[in-house]
Formats: structure tokens, sequence, C-alpha cells
């Protein structure tokens, strides 16, 4: 492995949404820096099974309904 070429790998801190916070290893930012997540798995419906919506704007999901509908059928 070549040396001076790879980003500084050292411990950063991670505090998720509902204030928990744990370390982790990163080339993010400095040693002990700090990161505060917006989305996280505790509350995103990716992981926590929460409904999806689709947001209808000016008709385009719509459209594609009506464009695709019965295909595969």
């Amino acid at each position: 492995m070549k040396q001076d070429i790879h980003p500084d790998y050292h411990f950063i801190e991670v505090v998720m949404t509902d204030g928990s916070k744990f370390k982790t290893r990163s080339t993010y930012g400095k040693e002990g820096d700090q990161i505060s997540l917006d989305i996280d798995p505790r509350t995103h419906p990716a992981w926590t099974g929460g409904t999806q919506t689709l947001v209808d704007r000016a008709g385009r999901v719509s459209r594609f309904k009506d464009k695709f509908k019965g295909f595969g059928v």
C-alpha cells in the first residue's frame, strides 16, 4: 500500500435523532468531531415499516398511472 495517500481514519461521535450517541471510526472531520443525524434507522420509514406516500406534483403520478394502466396484465 502506498504511504501518505489515504485520509486520516479516526474516532468520531454520531448523535442519533433521539439524542443517543455512539462512537465509530470515519474519515469525516477530525478526531473527536460529532455528526448529528437528521434521519436514522430508528425514525426512517424504510427501516421502521412506516407507510409510503406519493406526492403528486402537477398530476405526474396520475398521468404515469394512466399511461401504463393495464401494462403487464
